[in-house]
Order: C-alpha cells, then sequence, then structure tokens
C-alpha cells in the first residue's frame, strides 16, 4: 500500500450514528475556504466583549469516576486558558463548563479560582499576547461565585435557610474578589429550595450587590441546564421571573456590570437586552442563537458569555475580528458555520454539553485522555460523539486533524467499531 493511500485510510473513519448503522467518513481537515483561515489577532477585540467559558482537565491518572474528590491537572487546565487568551477571548472560568454542581467539589473550585486568576495577572504583567494589550485582570478572567459549600437538601424554606444562602454566597465572593477576577454570581440551588417568593431572591441578591466591591455579572441559568433551578426569582411563568430580575437590576444597576442569560431563547434575551438600564452589558448565554444575537439588529447587540466558544474559539476570535473590521457579514457568515456544531454539543440533556467541550480539547491535543471530573466523559454516546467530530471537521474546528483522526479511530476501536485498515500493529492487520 502506498503512503499516501494509507494516510488517506488513516483519516477515514467508520462512524456510528444515532440509528445504530455504521458508515465512512473521510476526513476534510480544512476550513469552508469562502470563509478564509482562521487566526489570533494582533490587537485587542474592540467591537463585542467575551468571555470563553473554560473546561477543567483532570490527573488522567486520578480517580475520575462519579462523587470521587476533582484532582485536577494544572499545567493542561492553565494552558487551555492560555490558548482562549492567545486569541483575544476572556476566561470565565470556575462556572457550570468547568463542572460546577456536576463534578468539581468546592476544594477544586477555589483552587481554580486562584491559579487562573492568577495566571491571568502573569499574563498581564508579562503583555505576552498583542490581542491583550491595556488589559486587566478583570477583563481575562471572570469567575462564578455560587453556594457550592452549602448541601441543598441541608437547608430548609424560611429566615435561617436564607442566611445560610447568603452567608454561602458572601463566602465565596470573599474568594472571587479576592482573586482580582471579576465576580460572576450564579444561580444557587440551595436558595431556589428555600426561597418561597421573589422578595426571598431581592433580599438575598441585594445584600450580595451592596457587598461587592466592583460591578459583577448576574447569571441566569435556565433548567434546561440545571432542572434544579426551577422557579429562579420567584416564578416558573419567565415573564414575571424576568420582571424581577430586572427589578434587581435597575435598583442595583451601579454594581451590574452585566447579565447572563441562558435560557436559549434568542427573542426573550433580545427584549431583555433592550430593557437593562445604560450601560448594563447584556452576555448572551445562548449556545443556539449566539450569530444573531452577537451581530445584532442593526440598533443593539449581545456581548458574549459562552461555553461554546470553549470549543469553536478560533472560528469565534476571527468573526469578532471582522466585526471589529465593520465585515459584519463575514463575522456573522462565520459565526453562523459554527451553529450546528454548537446546537449539537448543547441538544439534550443540555447539562451535558460539557462532555463535547472536554472531546474536541482532547481531539485538538489539549489534554492526554479524554477524561473528566466525577466521569463526565460518559455523558454522551460514541455516536453522539462522532457526530461531534464530524460537524467540527466541517467547521475547520479541528486544529490537528491528523491527530484528531488517530484519536478518534483509537476510541471507536475501544467501542468494538472495527476501522478502515485494521488498527496499528493490532486487530485486522495484526491477525492477517
Amino acid at each position: 500500500m502506498s503512503t499516501t493511500s494509507t494516510a488517506a485510510t488513516r483519516t477515514t473513519l467508520a462512524l456510528p450514528s444515532a440509528d445504530g448503522t455504521v458508515a465512512e467518513y473521510a476526513l476534510t481537515g480544512a476550513a469552508r475556504p469562502e470563509l478564509g483561515p482562521f487566526g489570533r489577532p494582533e490587537a485587542p477585540i474592540a467591537s463585542r466583549k467575551v468571555y470563553a467559558a473554560a473546561h477543567v482537565v483532570p490527573v488522567m491518572t486520578a480517580d475520575n469516576t462519579p462523587g470521587a474528590p476533582a484532582t485536577l491537572d494544572w499545567d493542561a487546565t492553565l494552558a487551555y486558558r492560555h490558548e482562549l487568551w492567545s486569541y483575544g477571548l476572556g476566561v470565565a472560568d470556575a462556572m457550570d463548563t468547568a463542572q460546577r454542581g456536576m463534578g468539581l467539589d468546592y476544594a477544586a473550585t477555589c483552587e481554580l479560582i486562584r491559579r487562573s486568576a492568577a495566571e491571568a495577572a502573569s499574563v498581564v504583567a508579562s503583555a505576552k499576547y498583542p490581542a491583550l494589550a491595556g488589559r486587566t485582570v478583570r477583563d481575562l478572567v471572570a469567575c462564578g461565585a455560587g453556594t457550592d459549600q452549602l448541601d441543598p437538601a441541608s437547608v430548609a424554606p424560611g429566615p435561617e435557610g436564607l442566611a445560610a444562602v447568603r452567608d454561602a454566597y458572601l463566602e465565596m465572593l470573599d474568594v472571587v474578589e479576592g482573586s482580582g477576577a471579576k465576580v460572576i454570581i450564579m444561580c444557587s440551588r440551595a436558595l431556589a429550595r428555600v426561597a418561597t417568593s421573589a422578595d426571598d431572591y431581592l433580599a438575598v441578591y441585594g445584600t450580595l450587590l451592596e457587598r461587592a466591591e466592583e460591578p459583577v455579572v448576574l447569571h441566569w441559568l435556565g433548567t434546561m441546564f440545571d432542572p434544579a433551578l426551577a422557579g429562579y426569582w420567584g416564578s416558573d411563568d419567565v415573564a414575571e421571573a424576568t420582571a424581577t430580575f430586572l427589578e434587581l437590576i435597575r435598583t442595583h444597576a451601579d454594581k451590574v456590570d452585566g447579565v447572563k442569560v441562558s435560557l436559549l431563547d434568542a427573542e426573550h434575551e433580545t427584549q431583555l437586552r433592550a430593557a437593562l438600564p445604560a450601560g448594563v452589558r447584556l452576555y448572551t448565554g445562548d449556545d443556539f442563537n449566539y450569530p444573531e444575537l452577537i451581530h445584532g439588529d442593526g440598533e443593539a447587540y449581545s456581548d458574549a458569555l459562552l461555553g461554546i466558544f470553549a470549543a469553536i474559539y478560533p472560528a469565534a476570535s476571527t468573526a469578532l475580528q471582522a466585526f471589529d473590521a465593520g465585515d459584519d457579514a463575514r463575522g456573522r457568515a462565520i459565526l453562523d458555520s459554527t451553529r450546528e456544531l454548537g446546537q449539537h454539543i448543547f441538544s439534550a440533556p443540555t447539562f451535558y454539553y460539557k462532555t463535547g467541550i472536554a472531546f474536541l480539547a482532547w481531539l485538538n491535543g489539549h489534554q492526554a485522555g479524554f477524561q473528566m471530573v466525577g466521569g463526565l466523559h460518559s455523558g454522551r454516546s460514541i455516536a453522539h460523539l462522532a457526530r461531534t467530530f464530524v460537524l467540527a471537521d466541517q467547521a475547520g474546528l479541528l486544529l490537528q486533524p491528523e491527530l484528531a483522526a488517530e484519536r478518534l479511530r483509537g476510541l471507536l476501536e475501544t467501542y468494538g467499531i472495527a476501522q478502515p485498515g485494521g488498527s496499528a500493529g493490532t486487530g485486522a492487520e495484526a491477525t492477517a
């Protein structure tokens, strides 16, 4: 067999589909030519304020099983943040993408916040990346403040429960502010359990905002991401909940940098954006409809704080550079080219989207193996992962195509799915 033929065989994979069939797929390994190459910016991105929500990488030999404490590979975890920074993106850390509430325990969360912020400070001091010139630590990293240390089952509705939630929030507020990172106030499962009215939410959040030293980001996470947050802001009715949310923001507008809304509802986000006080940003958290929301409607646009940006960061950065250059059509076209991948990664059950983010990081060589804290690498089927590979390839987001194909080939064979040509030194070739 010729070298060319062998190479073609190694980049042609037999991929399973959701219907149980298997079909061969030939890797394209290139971005769509009409969109141009993806690249790092030579100057800071100015047209939008953007954070990519990053995942964490565990030590591959650790006990990465459900319920085990998180043991992180700090070199790989922080290197991934450097990769995002080099493309001019801020990092949203210790958020849902980092497995808050799904494997990342409280001690590891606090250490992640401190390490990530310290790394950001070193980047600012070194002026390492042209894309970050003049940026501050708060521009580089924003971290989630929640109530992870509080078991929701241990608190009950009423004044004592509300006080426990408030104190847990304040403890974590101190951790994030002490690190130098921007604060993102996350939704709390414990607060959803103990609050009995909209006034309870206003009281707890009001205390947090009064205590905050600098403006924060308020995060509203929908039930598709965390079912335990049903009834947040005091109502299951989105319009009523939005009214409470806006009341809080308007009362404390000087302490609100922006809001991140993760309801996967573009119409709701557009309406909320128009209702925000002047100077308060809307960071879209809509991993389905981000192209049109970031592009805007000619009068306003959303900034972004997105998990999908951790997977599509070369394309996202290049799109933002196009917006900076006044080429809105190209910027929108690039974001649109990633939409199907985003919709697939965030498909139901949406809270397993983190598995897709880590899978692509592994395919692209950013971690040694496909493992996640708490065993979450099992959160998606092999057919789902195979489709993620195809969509990433077609979007030009397999940065080392041959490596990605070789890694997926090995995983598929582990799942018992025979590959064209067999594996090197095993399988069909070894037994022929």
